[in-house]
């Protein structure tokens, strides 16, 4: 149906015929030339309707922000003085010879760029997710599981999916609870860690498990933890506490490089659970404190 992301369109195509799908970021009418810039996950392309296709343009003044369109048309530098630099895509635009309107929109409750109220665009969830804040989020979560399974796979680590309808287990707090259809008044437990399933794995001889996997408390509210949360899962046989430490640090150091480009320092400070506790009254410091 496409060709081209949105974004992805530069000055090498000049020329080119490209077929691009995306949503009204913008509509401008100058003067009876519309311009539309049109918006994708990978970016804007600005898109030209010009009077000389009447059908075209007659469809192109009715659509307005938001609305989801497929355009074909020439890829073209854009007239001098025009370029807008702060665009990847602002040496080139594209004049439209076909155009087809896959979706109206209704004018959204609040727009891409303002500072809506959480409960609104929770509501809106959907809108919230087209803002560049919202997919640069959900990018860096990809880059990250990404670069953690590259290390922990190359490191000899086995992903392994462990059940979410298991029975209760002991652990530090309530679990939820699923009732059972086929079995009436018997319910499963979603498990708040793999913990047991983990463990028989290691028994079974897998040696190096990891699973990047959602886990679920039924517990009051932390500052760090959601009732339903993911979290890096990891066992290690036949090792001591260096192994666990260096593969660990491993990791840390790979993500920073891997998504952040930052050069971590090779080995890490350390300091004694006695001297944490004598120190700051806590295992887990903040060693910004003096």
């Amino acid at each position: 149906m496409r060709s081209h992301y949105c974004g992805k369109i530069d000055a090498s195509q000049t020329g080119e015929e490209v077929s691009v799908c995306g949503w009204v970021h913008r509509r401008r009418d100058h003067g009876g030339v519309i311009f539309v810039d049109l918006r994708d996950r990978e970016g804007l392309l600005q898109v030209v309707f010009d009077p000389d296709r009447p059908e075209i343009f007659a469809e192109a003044e009715r659509i307005r922000g938001e609305y989801v369109l497929a355009v074909k048309g020439k890829v073209r530098p854009r007239p001098e003085g025009t370029v807008n630099a702060n665009m990847a895509t602002g040496q080139i635009e594209v004049l439209a010879t076909e155009l087809v309107t896959l979706n109206d929109a209704e004018t959204p409750p609040f727009h891409h760029d303002e500072q809506a109220n959480e409960e609104l665009r929770l509501k809106y969830r959907y809108l919230d997710l087209r803002r560049e804040h919202m997919l640069a989020n959900l990018r860096l979560r990809h880059a990250v599981t990404r670069a953690m399974r590259n290390y922990l796979d190359d490191s000899g680590f086995i992903d392994v999916e462990t059940p979410m309808l298991t029975r209760a287990t002991p652990e530090g707090a309530r679990d939820y609870i699923v009732p059972s259809r086929t079995h009436p008044g018997k319910f499963f437990a979603l498990p708040q860690s793999p913990q047991i399933f983990k463990q028989l794995l290691m028994m079974s001889g897998i040696d190096r498990y990891y699973q990047i996997v959602r886990c679920f408390r039924d517990e009051d509210l932390r500052a760090d933890r959601q009732p339903e949360f993911t979290q890096l899962d990891i066992e290690m046989s036949f090792v001591d506490e260096a192994d666990v430490t260096g593969a660990m640090e491993g990791l840390v150091q790979q993500l920073f490089k891997k998504v952040m480009d930052v050069e971590l320092p090779k080995t890490f400070p350390r300091i004694s659970y006695a001297d944490a506790m004598h120190r700051f009254g806590s295992d887990k410091p903040d060693l910004r404190i003096p």
